[in-house]
């Protein structure tokens, strides 16, 4: 570069400030980690004391939560679906009710076994109970 005794001294002050780079940044993964550590340990101690108060962590088994696209798409399923009484394919009712492939028919299943004697009024009555 401009000499050999300026280049010495500028490659170790290089030297020395990479390895000081290294080694903060080194402090600060552990400090981050640390942190991590602790926050679960946290999380873990407060949901034990919640459980022993006797408060419900998490969904209660057995509950199901319906949105109201799932609502409308079961409705639209029930009146229009040729399986329950409508003139519309499986297909055609997908693109109405404009849900996916996956949905419809899981809908459908559900649909399925609450109706019993083939009365689609009927059933969405008991979807709305639920």
């Amino acid at each position: 570069m401009t000499g050999d005794k300026v280049d010495l001294i500028l490659e170790g002050v290089n030297r020395y400030l990479m390895e000081l780079a290294k080694e903060q940044i080194r402090i600060a993964f552990e400090q981050a980690e640390k942190d991590v550590s602790d926050f679960r340990q946290r999380t873990k101690e407060g949901i034990e004391t919640a459980r022993l108060n006797g408060k419900q962590i998490g969904q209660q088994k057995g509950t199901t939560y319906e949105t109201q696209k799932a609502r409308n798409a079961k409705e639209i399923i029930c009146r229009h679906n040729r399986l329950f009484g409508g003139s519309l394919t499986d297909e055609e009712t997908m693109r109405q009710a404009g849900i996916s492939r996956k949905s419809f028919y899981k809908y459908k299943r559900e649909l399925r076994c609450v109706d019993t004697d083939g009365d689609s009024e009927r059933m969405i009555e008991k979807q709305e109970d639920l």
